[in-house]
């Protein structure tokens, strides 16, 4: 009984906390985009401006509520919000939610599929980097990694279309799908063919912190007493690094991952605007332009929500690994 009560106690702490860090990053949000000197009117209009009277901008204003107060506004998102409405976005003229869904499954196919890979490849380049320690392979991908850590993705993903886009012309230039096609025309084939290139830039992007984290905790397993004793029975190096190093290593390398998420989403937006693929990465600096609050809120709010489950299981892993944090605040 003590035990699920302590239990159902963390866990409300842990909703509050939650729901304390989505309310600080909307207000945060909200505030930066009143204090932009983006007028949303004028954005949504653009060319158009020059047309349009002084009357009619202001019943657009009225329209969307920008003539009450900022407290007034937020208040009044909030509320919607929580009745389910996320707003209507004008940017795409659409509403919020809507655009979410549709950006959403094209930024999880790029994303998602890139967060998967740098921690299998940047796994695997750990424990060839340990396994190897001080010989040529562990210096080749240490050197690999600490140049990948200090290249921009932006730059990264530039090279890389430059390269085998314009140059080679291996690869499509930009989007998701071939330019003027509807998207429900796409073949899978040209879907795959438009996501390799910006998948292939995203992943390099973040295998670094994972191999070099493997690579120190495959390290420490090799000089484990255990270890020792595994080789004087005559275990070669493959049947070591695989019954041990990697069973060790795995668990951290994977709490690794799970707090680089962050990381990942944050090239993400860096990585679309380059390719010009059609995610929530390419949405947000459209709603930042725009002065789209509603959409860039949502965007803010969803994406705050994923890195912090990342971080509390990345923690809960740590637990798992050391359970002397357990007692930890």
């Amino acid at each position: 009984m003590a035990l699920d009560l302590r239990l159902i106690m963390r866990a409300l702490r842990l909703l509050a906390r939650q729901v304390l860090l989505l309310t600080v990053v909307a207000l945060a949000v909200f505030a930066m985009m009143k204090a932009s000197p983006v007028d949303p009117v004028t954005a949504y209009l653009g060319p158009a401006m020059a047309r349009v009277g002084p009357e009619q901008t202001a019943q657009i204003a009225a329209a969307w509520g920008l003539d009450q107060s900022p407290a007034t506004q937020f208040l009044r998102w909030a509320g919607q919000l929580l009745t389910g409405n996320a707003g209507h976005s004008t940017a795409y003229n659409a509403p919020v939610t809507q655009v979410l869904a549709e950006r959403g499954l094209a930024s999880l196919a790029l994303t998602g599929l890139a967060w998967a890979l740098s921690g299998l490849l940047g796994f695997a380049l750990g424990l060839v980097a340990g396994a190897t320690e001080g010989r040529w392979p562990d210096r080749v991908i240490r050197l690999w990694c600490y140049l990948l850590a200090a290249t921009p993705t932006f730059w990264l993903g530039m090279l890389a279309l430059a390269l085998f886009a314009v140059t080679l012309g291996w690869a499509p230039v930009c989007c998701a799908g071939p330019i003027g096609l509807p998207p429900d025309e796409v073949t899978p084939g040209q879907r795959l063919a438009h996501l390799a290139l910006p998948l292939a830039v995203l992943t390099l992007f973040g295998v670094a912190q994972i191999a070099l984290h493997t690579r120190m905790k495959v390290i420490e397993v090799l000089a484990s007493d255990y270890v020792l004793l595994a080789r004087a029975q005559g275990a070669g190096l493959p049947d070591i690094l695989l019954r041990h190093a990697a069973r060790n290593a795995g668990l951290p390398a994977l709490a690794a991952l799970f707090a680089a998420t962050g990381e990942i989403i944050g090239g993400s937006v860096l990585a679309e605007q380059v390719f010009a693929w059609p995610g929530l990465g390419r949405a947000t600096v459209e709603a930042g332009l725009k002065g789209d609050v509603p959409l860039l809120m949502a965007i803010a709010l969803l994406t705050a929500l994923v890195v912090s489950s990342g971080n509390l299981l990345a923690d809960a892993l740590a637990r798992r690994m050391d359970p002397r944090l357990t007692g930890a605040a």
